[in-house]
């Protein structure tokens, strides 16, 4: 009877202790848990989170709000009330279409009580820490894979090229149905319907804009590969590849190379037309960005769709709702050029949840003035929707980080 009553006592102490051992693990789960769900009832998805001897990691796409910046305030927002982790680091990887573009983090120092962290406490920049090797394993939630976007793009154009009238107005509506079906990938198809058109017969018909497949990959070292094959704009099909790399030990700096072998393509009287791919064009350029007031400086020598070479500076600041710049170019076989471009995000601001199908205005509306006037020199092409100047602010740390403060 003794004998039995002992090991009752002995069973019945060790399992208090394994208790004891696993309920801050549980904790610790259902921590991270709520605030993956919280993420995901806000509209973030591939939301998903793991937690190793380093830090805590949650991983999300921002697709619910189109200020990056205000929709990663509210998910450091949710992580936070949801509780951060003790003694330990915190870290958010930003993804887009899978691939990680950047990640904040939050380190305690010592003695810190991270209940009363805010979003200012939160580092910005392009390291992953140790989630590199932890993001593969993440079972993400609310898949972005197979969700459709019809983005609606407002296209307005003009031109002086007439003596007896002072500008010639071109605007169009092009939607565009954006899709992924795997991680880094973009499918794109878009239609062009003409409203108002002075730009001549060759613009008044119903047409195709964009049909793209392009593909995205991060390497080590900051650095990020693109590969695109379909039709651009410009009057351009084919393939184009591009490199961007920032440096490790100050971001604010990085190089971007870019590489089309390209044709004509256009549609008239409702007839594709299209000639072979035979037309080189590649550029190879530097930027810095000076934090203090959002600016970027780039320079870049270039290959334009004529064959003539060029070189070009742009200067561009980055406000909360717009992007303004300024250009300059020296040409070979025409005088040097220059101008102005605008870059304006478009409403709505707030919450906007994607569930299988979503229509939405396009993110940013942009006029590009050319005070040269050059109709045929300095001339190249977009190669994917969704790149305008503005668009890499979404992934900009210093950017995102100073927007971070407003919040």
């Amino acid at each position: 009877m003794t004998k039995d009553l002992t090991v009752s006592k002995n069973m019945a102490a060790l399992v208090i202790f394994l208790m004891c051992c696993l309920f801050p693990l549980k904790g610790w789960a259902q921590t991270g848990e709520a605030a993956v769900n919280a993420l995901i009832e806000s509209g973030f998805e591939d939301v998903g989170w793991t937690e190793n001897e380093e830090e805590r990691i949650y991983v999300l796409q921002n697709t619910a709000y189109r200020l990056q910046a205000l929709g990663l305030a509210k998910a450091i927002d949710i992580i936070q009330k949801s509780g951060l982790p003790v003694a330990k680091n915190c870290r958010i990887v930003v993804t887009e279409n899978n691939v990680p573009q950047l990640s904040l983090s939050y380190r305690p120092t010592a003695g810190e009580d991270s209940s009363h962290a805010t979003v200012r406490d939160w580092d910005v920049s392009y390291d992953l820490g140790s989630s590199r090797r932890e993001l593969s394993k993440i079972d993400k939630k609310n898949r972005s894979l197979y969700k459709i976007d019809i983005v609606v793009y407002p296209d307005f154009s003009f031109q002086n090229l007439l003596i007896t009238q002072i500008y010639q107005v071109l605007f169009n509506i092009s939607p565009a149905v954006e899709v992924s079906m795997w991680k880094g990938m973009r499918l794109t198809a878009q239609v062009i319907f003409p409203v108002y058109n002075e730009y001549g017969d060759s613009y008044k018909q119903v047409r195709q804009g964009y049909m793209t497949l392009s593909q995205t990959v991060r390497m080590p070292y900051n650095t990020f590969l693109k590969g695109t094959v379909g039709i651009f704009n410009n009057r351009r099909w084919g393939v184009d590849l591009s490199a961007r790399h920032h440096l490790v030990k100050d971001s604010r700096f990085s190089f971007e190379a870019r590489l089309g072998y390209t044709g004509v393509s256009y549609v008239k009287d409702f007839a594709w037309h299209i000639s072979p791919l035979k037309r080189w064009t590649w550029t190879l350029g530097g930027s810095y960005y000076w934090t203090r007031f959002n600016t970027e400086f780039s320079l870049k020598v270039e290959q334009y769709l004529l064959g003539e070479k060029g070189v070009r500076f742009d200067v561009m600041r980055n406000f909360r709702y717009a992007s303004i710049g300024f250009y300059a170019m020296d040409l070979q076989k025409a005088s040097s050029n220059g101008g102005f471009y605008v870059q304006i995000m478009l409403p709505p601001y707030g919450r906007h949840k994607r569930k299988h199908v979503r229509i939405t205005p396009a993110k940013y509306f942009g006029l590009l003035y050319n005070a040269g006037n050059e109709v045929y020199y300095g001339k190249n092409y977009t190669p994917e929707l969704g790149t305008s100047y503005a668009y890499r602010n979404n992934f900009s740390p210093y950017y995102i980080k100073s927007e971070l403060r407003n919040y």
